[in-house]
């Protein structure tokens, strides 16, 4: 079985429903396992045992989280020294943009190397029943695309 690691970080709850619906478009794919971790505990061991990240995070004041970036900081030299490469994705929530955050956690997996698998869904405005759906067509296709070796 191959799996799927969702890691994520949210204050206010938004990203926490965003990544319980990514883990359960993930779960439709019968021979993926998908495991959602707060951003604080996940750890090298954790993307070593996965086939795909997919990060979910909020953009604050125009940036990466701070519990993101601090995740990608602790991972970043032991992931490299265990020459892990996983695909990944990005599932962001912003109030206005967005493509602050998308742009630093970019420059920061591309040095891992992690290459990406889809491009960046970022979710902007108040919480909706839209963004619950596109992140759980997230982690459903990527969870295929993992399933059927596309990446």
């Amino acid at each position: 079985m191959k799996s799927l690691l969702i890691v994520y970080h949210s204050q206010s709850g938004t990203c926490a429903r965003l990544a319980r619906a990514a883990w359960r478009g993930a779960q439709t794919e019968p021979d993926i396992v998908a495991t959602a971790v707060r951003a604080w505990d996940a750890d090298t061991a954790q993307l070593a045992e996965a086939g795909g990240l997919l990060l979910v995070m909020a953009e604050n004041s125009g940036a990466l989280c701070g519990a993101m970036k601090d995740f990608l900081d602790r991972t970043f030299y032991p992931a490299i020294a265990r020459e892990l490469v996983l695909p990944y994705g990005l599932l962001i929530s912003a109030g206005n943009d967005g493509r602050g955050a998308q742009r630093q956690a970019e420059r920061i997996l591309c040095g891992y190397p992690f290459p990406a698998a889809s491009e960046p869904v970022i979710l902007r405005g108040e919480w909706c029943a839209a963004h619950e759906q596109a992140s759980e067509e997230l982690g459903q296709a990527f969870a295929a695309g993992l399933s059927m070796g596309i990446f």
